[in-house]
């Protein structure tokens, strides 16, 4: 997308931080409990090898990615994207982006879990991810019906 802007922020501040709540509350479905709360976020950005990723237009944050490492393994924890601009390729950005740091930093290999009935699942196939597992029943909804967790990982 023209004009975009991919920001890595590696201890991000207040500022980051609440842009990334902002698309977090617009983009995660309440009726699946997968958003985090602010106190969630701080606490695990704060930790070494944690790092977060911002995409802005214009000064508006459309997506954001939370990563976190650990020797030469990484973890996409959170993936979103205000639902105002899905389909239009942030989340691929994102993605690469979150990709490309980790190959930098030596990353071997990076891990997500989703939700199977999760559209980002075919993002995650076409950039390369390979399914490794499933969790039966281990998403549940808000009306008690259970979903099963993808995991995924993609070799360096």
């Amino acid at each position: 997308m023209h004009g975009l802007n991919i920001t890595l922020h590696e201890a991000p501040g207040r500022r980051a931080q609440a842009a990334a709540m902002t698309v977090m509350e617009r983009a995660f479905d309440p009726a699946f409990g997968e958003a985090w709360t602010a106190a969630q976020l701080a606490g695990l950005v704060t930790m070494a090898g944690s790092w977060l990723t911002l995409a802005q237009l214009d000064g508006a944050t459309l997506g954001f990615a939370l990563v976190r490492s650990i020797f030469d393994e990484s973890e996409l924890l959170l993936l979103a994207v205000d639902p105002v601009w899905r389909r239009h390729a942030v989340g691929s950005a994102l993605l690469d982006h979150s990709i490309s740091i980790a190959r930098i930093r030596g990353i071997k290999s990076m891990f997500l879990e989703v939700r199977a009935d999760n559209p980002a699942v075919a993002l995650y196939r076409k950039t390369g991810f390979e399914h490794v597992n499933t969790r039966p029943g281990y998403y549940r909804g808000d009306e008690g019906k259970l979903y099963d967790a993808l995991s995924f990982r993609l070799e360096m």
